[in-house]
């Protein structure tokens, strides 16, 4: 999507941070259900739903820095799978407590979808139309 928005409009905003910023926000909503209803078919799908919206992330996440900066994309990029690794690490230990802890699957959605309105707003700051500068050059 991010690819066609960007041979489409040739505007590297629309197609990186704004498909990030949708696709976060579009998750965020569709945890909502999740915590608020009791039928298990509607959880399931907006679980699915909300899985689909975070999954429009993943393209344009990794585009960016190769868009900000290409000569460091790699760096940038292995920093960012330390950063996903750890979140795959944390998260599913943190999840399982916070539900041990509580015992409601509501806790741990709240920080889901605080993290993505989070990450959404954060994304907003994105400048893919715009390489870094070099320090020193």
């Amino acid at each position: 999507m991010s690819d066609r928005i960007l041979r489409r409009t040739g505007d590297r905003v629309a197609a990186r941070r704004n498909v990030i910023v949708a696709g976060m926000l579009g998750s965020c909503l569709l945890l909502v259900p999740v915590m608020l209803v009791d039928d298990v078919n509607i959880a399931a799908l907006s679980l699915a739903a909300a899985f689909f919206f975070v999954e429009l992330v993943v393209a344009p996440i990794w585009a960016v820095p190769m868009d900000i900066a290409p000569r460091f994309a790699g760096t940038a990029s292995g920093m960012m799978n330390f950063g996903f690794a750890i979140a795959g690490l944390i998260s599913p230990s943190s999840f399982g407590y916070l539900v041990d802890l509580t015992g409601s699957w509501i806790v741990p959605f709240i920080g889901s979808t605080t993290l993505l309105l989070v990450g959404a707003i954060l994304a907003l700051r994105l400048r893919p139309d715009r390489q870094f500068a070099e320090a020193g050059a």
